[in-house]
């Protein structure tokens, strides 16, 4: 009888933090439960920075955000002042796990990934992630599983709107949206033929960002009693029991993995980056903004400003060089000692009751021996990632304690989790912190795969 072939399942918990997880809901979840009773398991530090892209990508293809040449999901397009492009799945030039193996002739089933739109052809079937424009573009491959999705499962949904203050409707979207991507998920599970098969459950981190201040009672805006309180856990429940839909319908010759991407924590609130830098005298307005205002948007006087940011979870800071900018004044030969200078104003922001805060400024070079693509001049972790980075403009102060984007009560986190599980063996340990690098070689290695000698990561032995 010949030998059954090795398959794997990678379970892609977009957010999933060890709080959450292996803490706060793991009595709910059962089945999660049973993997890590049975696998291994731990924290998985995320990729610098920690955002959603590029880290589903770092994870994909074993390799660093500077090889990628991914910082984010927009970049500023070579040294202009308002011309960005977008992260897509035109950007990644490194073979990814399931581009690895379809050489070899297995086939892969990848849904949800970002970014993986547009859609390019596998060995298999994918369905692209939340970056997707809608349902109207081109979003799956082959092009006609399309069809097939629309008649076997109904209107499939890529995304939900979490800045939004309606949030019973917004429950009820992303309960829909969980719903119809899980069903997707065991039928192409059931009718295709895979080897590899990874999927990204986004929802979770929509649930995150705007449920979080209802479930943690040390966010300051937390209220006891409040309508939504229980509502991450069940949240949590219902993910156990898909979960627990697709363990049953896997054999022992499947190797099951479960991973996200960063973790989740409260919001302190935000910092103005520019607002900072205008307090700094980093950099000058020409009149003073509207509130909110869009920095594009804004009139700068570029001959007096030497430095600005873009917001997020984490912020990206731009230096004004002469004959690199369009007006550029900090001379070529001032670069190094004018990036160390910003970067130390930057570390003397105070918060907004006057503490120090723990913030990280990182040259690109101190995260990556491979520095591709259009990357910030520097990166900055406001308070450790506890402050959300704010780029709009025009405000009184350089602090906000609501986002300026629409409504967000979670920042991101550099740890969030692993867990390994062989059917045909019991270990049940925590094997500490391993890097979301080292997943990409970890299954590789689980599929019977040499690793390529350009992967950044290593495999988790267990």
């Amino acid at each position: 009888m010949s030998k059954k072939k090795k398959k794997l399942v990678l379970i892609g918990l977009d957010c999933a933090t060890p709080r959450t997880l292996f803490n706060d809901f793991i009595d709910d979840c059962p089945n999660i439960r049973k993997l890590m009773e049975n696998g291994v398991y731990g924290k998985l530090r995320s990729s610098d920075p920690p955002i959603t892209i590029p880290a589903w990508m770092v994870m994909a293809t074993g390799k660093k955000a500077g090889t990628l040449g991914i910082y984010g999901f927009r970049h500023r397009k070579k040294f202009a002042y308002n011309d960005f492009w977008i992260a897509t799945s035109n950007s990644v030039k490194e073979p990814t796990i399931w581009d690895i193996i379809g050489r070899k002739g297995l086939k892969s089933i990848i849904i949800g990934v970002p970014p993986t739109y547009p859609v390019k052809s596998i060995n298999g079937n994918l369905i692209a992630g939340f970056i997707t424009p809608d349902t109207d573009s081109t979003y799956t491959y082959p092009p006609e599983l399309k069809q097939e999705i629309e008649d076997e499962i109904g209107n499939y949904i890529l995304d939900a709107n979490f800045r939004v203050e309606n949030k019973t409707a917004l429950l009820k979207e992303i309960y829909e949206m969980t719903r119809i991507q899980f069903k997707t998920i065991k039928y192409l599970m059931k009718n295709k033929d895979w080897d590899f098969f990874q999927f990204v459950i986004i929802g979770l981190d929509r649930f995150h960002h705007a449920f979080w201040k209802y479930f943690d009672k040390k966010h300051d805006k937390y209220v006891p009693g409040n309508q939504f309180e229980l509502e991450m856990r069940n949240y949590y429940k219902y993910l156990d029991e898909e979960v627990g839909e697709i363990l049953d319908l896997l054999d022992d010759n499947t190797t099951i993995v479960v991973a996200s991407d960063h973790g989740a924590k409260a919001m302190k609130g935000l910092i103005c980056v520019n607002m900072a830098f205008e307090e700094l005298g980093l950099l000058k307005f020409k009149g003073k903004p509207k509130p909110g205002t869009r920095l594009d948007d804004a009139k700068i006087d570029w001959n007096k400003t030497y430095a600005w940011g873009w917001g997020g979870y984490y912020a990206r800071i731009f230096l004004n060089v002469e004959g690199r900018e369009p007006e550029g004044i900090i001379k070529k030969e001032d670069y190094e000692k004018m990036r160390d200078l910003i970067a130390e104003k930057i570390k003397s922001i105070k918060d907004d009751s006057g503490n120090p805060m723990n913030t990280k400024v990182y040259k690109p070079g101190d995260f990556y021996a491979i520095i591709r693509g259009d990357p910030p001049d520097l990166m900055v972790y406001f308070d450790d990632l506890n402050w959300r980075s704010a780029g709009t403009v025009g405000y009184e102060s350089m602090y906000l304690k609501e986002n300026d984007t629409g409504p967000d009560d979670a920042v991101h986190d550099y740890y969030g989790i692993y867990i390994i599980y062989n059917p045909k063996s019991k270990i049940g340990k925590d094997l500490g912190t391993k890097n979301i690098l080292d997943i990409a070689p970890t299954c590789l290695n689980i599929l019977g795969f040499e690793i390529p000698n350009d992967m950044e990561g290593n495999v988790i032995e267990f």
